[in-house]
């Protein structure tokens, strides 16, 4: 039987992983991207240079037989490491010993999957082919290349993983009873760079996620393999530590020697890359239903997140190993896979949002508190004292596949618990289990 003729629109990472898995299944794929051909040089300017690849990112990847190469040119960060204003510096592991988070390339991560998708003889890619208009109820895209021409794109169904501001999700808008948010924060973010040191080697630990911490704004840094850290500062764009403050070389040189001084002597090119590079924007994106008619939302499309649960792309990975699942479990019923695919994902995709906006403040101004550092030893005694009964919510979102929506549901739980201790000053009898037991069962259950 001829099985149907699909396209997707966007071929960034979400789009490329999809491209693979539905390439697996022998449907017909065309997949169109609106920027240029990265394998060919053409990365796009201004994206995250690394991201944060976790479990669920990793079992998407080892679908497609993908997450070992991936892993292999991996930086590993076990914990954050904070640096205070005198350049002291605090360290607090993500999970247990050996548990960790891996820093990749977006642009390589990309790559190797348009290679991998390429390698099908049932997929085409299109580059420099940017959508500009659908018509939802005839299984129509229109998409424009690089020389004007605009083509009618039909297929039987139509994916849009176009990203944040989709083209695909704009034409859904316009269907009757779709719901639509979007959130700016009043925050930007620039990249900046710590660099290698002389022989190429890292002038600050290698395997942690830097954070410096300064309540109403934050500098963080992620491992790259030649020694140097993708660093990035996320500020106001207003206010009185803002971007519109920082306008000349003086103005950028007194802020960064007066809240980073530990790092400047790191960045010595600080001052082109923040009059080069550009300012990014903070927003999350929630919309419901996914799916009209035979056009389906997938990834940032559907749910773009702000980055700092480091869930952007591992939640849009784990939207097309669920899509992929459920395909499996009931093709040809398409209306019972795009039912079950949104019933699946919404929920989860608004929980990672929620948990993402916490994250920041989390981030940004209580890691460096005393009495937040107190409350996270706890959790990690209990988290290692009981491993069958109680798991950190960062645990529960990283390092497993559970649901967003079970993991901020227990964060509540575990937060009510540990607040608990403080307050009773049970913090000694952390290995009686006898005190411990009831207490798992009462707020826990």
């Amino acid at each position: 039987m001829m099985k149907e003729k699909i396209a997707i629109i966007g071929g960034g990472l979400c789009g490329s992983l999809l491209a693979i898995c539905l390439a697996k299944r022998g449907f017909s794929i065309d997949l169109y991207e609106r920027r240029g051909d990265i394998r060919k040089g053409q990365a796009e300017a201004g994206r995250s240079i690394n991201l944060a690849l976790s479990t669920r990112g990793i079992e998407a990847l080892n679908k497609v037989g993908l997450a070992e190469k991936m892993l292999g040119e991996a930086i590993p960060m076990n914990g954050r490491q904070m640096h205070n204003i005198l350049g002291e510096l605090t360290y607090q592991p993500y999970g247990k010993h050996g548990q960790y988070i891996n820093s990749v390339s977006r642009s390589d991560l990309n790559i190797k999957l348009l290679e991998l998708a390429d390698s099908y003889d049932n997929v085409t890619l299109y580059f420099n082919h940017r959508c500009v208009d659908a018509d939802l109820d005839n299984n129509v895209a229109i998409v424009e290349n690089d020389k004007h021409q605009r083509i009618e794109v039909k297929a039987d169904i139509m994916f849009g993983t176009d990203g944040a501001f989709s083209a695909v999700r704009t034409e859904m808008q316009k269907t009757l009873r779709f719901n639509y948010s979007q959130t700016y924060e009043n925050y930007g973010y620039k990249e900046l760079e710590i660099v290698a040191g002389p022989n190429g080697e890292f002038q600050i630990e290698k395997n942690v996620l830097h954070i410096w911490p300064r309540g109403e704004f934050m500098m963080i840094a992620l491992p790259n393999p030649g020694g140097n850290f993708t660093c990035t500062l996320f500020l106001a764009h207003e206010g009185e530590n803002s971007f519109e403050k920082l306008t000349t070389e003086e103005e950028v040189t007194a802020f960064f020697n007066l809240n980073f001084p530990d790092a400047v002597p790191l960045m010595p090119n600080l001052l082109h890359d923040f009059f080069s590079n550009p300012t990014g924007n903070l927003v999350t994106i929630r919309c419901n239903p996914w799916v009209y008619k035979n056009f389906v939302l997938m990834g940032d499309a559907a749910h773009a997140v702000i980055p700092f649960y480091g869930q952007g792309m591992n939640c849009s990975f784990e939207d097309v190993k669920e899509f992929d699942e459920i395909l499996g479990a009931h093709y040809p019923d398409w209306q019972a896979v795009f039912e079950k695919y949104q019933e699946a994902r919404i929920i989860n995709a608004n929980a990672i949002a929620d948990l993402a906006c916490k994250n920041f403040v989390e981030m940004r101004d209580l890691v460096g508190r005393k009495d937040f550092m107190h409350f996270k030893h706890v959790e990690h005694d209990l988290s290692e004292l009981y491993p069958e009964l109680f798991k950190s919510q960062y645990s529960l979102v990283t390092f497993s596949t559970k649901p967003y929506s079970y993991a901020l549901g227990q964060g509540f739980r575990n937060e009510a618990l540990i607040n608990y201790i403080i307050e009773h000053k049970l913090e000694t009898e952390l290995t009686d289990r006898n005190v411990m037991l009831p207490l798992f069962k009462d707020f826990l259950g």
